[in-house]
């Protein structure tokens, strides 16, 4: 039920790290463990059962260009599950409303704002009900805004769906308002793992001078 900010500078494969959650890389050594689970084991339909946990909302949204935005929502639903049409229609209406917007059903993608397409990408990640969600750059290219709007969303959702997090953004403002907790990824390895509170005050020499720009504007 806790959000977990991963913060790291370019090149610091934040994006890779989740990717590995869902299995969408494999690693080179070590283990991934998703709900206590090995991953590197496992078939692709028993990654199917793991994937349907855990909701992603990638960088650009990755919605289907040639499907409007009801068709987007109620794909997993379709290809995961046994509900009638007029249960999908009804649990797109749902969770669209959770991401606050209506009425956008028979949109296309390529109609919507920068901002709309992150929250119809966001409602398809949860139309599943998954335990968790893993955002990549929620906030990147959208002006201040819309990022604080899907930033207030992230935290509404986290506490209406009570859903484990994991959000990589190297927008630090995003961070403190959103996370839970701080993971710092810095030369391939966390760094630092701790709450805002801590961060803010960390005597680890990297992370002080990853955040001094965010400090100084606080301060």
């Amino acid at each position: 039920g806790e959000t977990v900010v991963i913060l790291g500078g370019s090149g610091a494969v934040k994006s890779v790290l989740i990717r590995h959650t869902l299995r969408l890389h494999r690693p080179d050594g070590g283990e991934v463990r998703v709900d206590g689970m090995d991953l590197e084991s496992f078939d692709e339909d028993r990654l199917m059962q793991v994937r349907k946990k855990v909701g992603m909302l990638f960088q650009g949204g990755a919605l289907f260009d040639s499907m409007n935005v009801a068709g987007n929502v109620a794909f997993a639903l379709k290809e995961h599950t046994a509900m009638s049409e007029s249960e999908i229609r009804s649990r797109v209406r749902e969770v669209l409303d959770l991401v606050e917007l209506e009425d956008v059903e028979t949109l296309m993608p390529s109609d919507l704002s920068g901002g709309m397409r992150k929250r119809v990408a966001l409602a398809r990640a949860i139309a599943l009900s998954p335990a968790g969600i893993l955002y990549d750059e929620p906030t990147t290219g959208l002006d201040p805004i819309t990022g604080d709007a899907i930033n207030r969303l992230i935290r509404s959702l986290q506490s209406a769906l009570n859903v484990t997090s994991v959000v990589v953004t190297h927008d630090l403002q995003s961070a403190f308002t959103v996370g839970d907790r701080i993971a710092f990824l810095y030369d391939g390895r966390l760094d630092f793992v701790g709450t805002v509170r801590e961060a803010k005050s960390t005597d680890n020499p990297r992370l002080r001078e990853f955040l001094r720009p965010a400090l100084a504007a606080i301060a």
